[in-house]
C-alpha cells in the first residue's frame, strides 16, 4: 500500500522501530538512523531488534554534529515521512522543529500529547490508565504496542491529508493516549470478576486438559455454547466444563474444535 513512500526515523526504544517496522512490511522505504550509541533495544533484545529492521535500511549519523545535520537534510530533502521518538526541546536542539520542507509529515511519538515534555515509559502509562493489577508487572506492553499503531494511523492520515492540501504538517502521537484507548473495556466493566469475559461464565474461561497444558474456550455465542453443550451433554457451570475438558489433550481439543467450529485454542507457554 505504501510502495513508493520514504520514511526517515529517528525513534530508538520500542515504539518508534516498531511503527517503522509496521510501515516497512506495508510497502514503504525506510531507513532508520540511529546515533553513534546505537538504538537501546538492539542491546536489550537483539534477535527482536533484527526482527523489527530487517526490511529497513540502518544509517549511523552523529546529529549533533554539522555533518550529520546536513546528512539527515539530504535524507529529508525527498522524503515523504519523519517518524521521531525524541520530546521537542531535544528535536530544537537538533534543528528540526522547524523544517523548511513542506512535502514533509511529521509524526512525533511523545509520552504525553499535551505535555511532550513530561518522560515516561510504558510501565506509567498503564499505571495512569488503571491497567495495572500491583503488584504483578505487565504481561504485555499495551502502551508501547498501541502506541506505535497509534504512529502508524496518524502517518497515514497525514499522508492522505497531504494528498489533498499539498502540505505535510507536523502530528503527535501520544503513549498516554494509546494507554487510555486500551483502557476502555476496562472503564466500562468488560472486566470485572463477574463480567462473562473475565471469568463470570463457563463457556469462556481457561481449562486444563488431559495432558496437564491448558485450554481457551470461547464459545461465547449461544450458536458456539450449544454445539459444546449438546455435544458433551454439559451444563453451564465451571465444575461441569472443567471435567468435560480435561476429558482430552490440548491437541486433541484444538482438533475438536476446528472439526465442530467451536473456537478452542492452545494456550501457549
Amino acid at each position: 500500500m505504501l510502495e513508493g513512500t520514504r520514511v526517515v526515523s529517528l525513534a530508538i526504544n520500542l515504539p518508534g522501530p516498531l511503527a517503522a517496522a509496521r510501515l516497512a512490511s506495508m510497502g514503504a522505504d525506510v531507513t532508520k538512523v540511529e546515533p553513534p550509541s546505537g538504538d537501546p533495544l538492539a542491546s536489550m533484545v537483539p534477535d527482536y531488534y533484527a526482527e523489527l529492521v530487517a526490511a529497513q535500511q540502518v544509517l549511523t549519523i552523529d546529529l549533533k554534529t554539522d555533518d550529520g545535520r546536513a546528512q539527515l537534510a539530504e535524507l529529508l530533502t525527498d522524503a515523504d515521512l519523519l517518524l521521531t521518538a525524541q520530546r521537542p526541546s531535544a528535536l530544537a536542539r537538533l534543528g528540526l522543529d522547524d523544517l523548511d520542507l513542506p512535502q514533509l509529515c511529521q509524526v512525533r511519538i511523545v509520552g504525553h500529547s499535551d505535555a511532550p515534555e513530561v518522560g515516561g515509559h510504558d510501565l506509567t502509562y498503564q499505571a495512569t490508565a488503571g491497567l495495572l493489577r500491583p503488584p504483578a508487572l505487565p504481561s504485555v506492553l499495551v502502551a508501547d504496542v498501541l502506541g506505535a499503531e497509534r504512529a502508524v494511523s496518524t502517518a497515514l492520515g497525514a499522508l492522505v491529508q497531504r494528498s489533498l492540501t499539498g502540505h505535510g504538517g507536523t502530528h503527535m502521537a501520544g503513549l498516554d493516549e494509546a494507554g487510555a484507548f486500551a483502557a476502555g473495556p476496562n472503564r466500562h466493566g468488560m472486566i470485572d470478576p463477574a463480567s462473562p469475559i473475565s471469568g463470570g461464565w463457563a463457556r469462556y474461561n481457561l481449562y486444563r486438559a488431559s495432558d496437564d497444558g491448558w485450554v481457551a474456550l470461547a464459545a461465547l455465542e449461544q450458536h458456539f455454547w450449544k454445539r459444546f453443550a449438546d455435544a458433551f451433554d454439559c451444563a453451564e457451570e465451571y465444575a461441569d466444563v472443567a471435567s468435560v475438558m480435561a476429558t482430552k489433550t490440548v491437541a486433541g481439543w484444538v482438533d475438536w474444535g476446528n472439526e465442530h467450529d467451536v473456537p478452542i485454542a492452545a494456550v501457549k507457554r
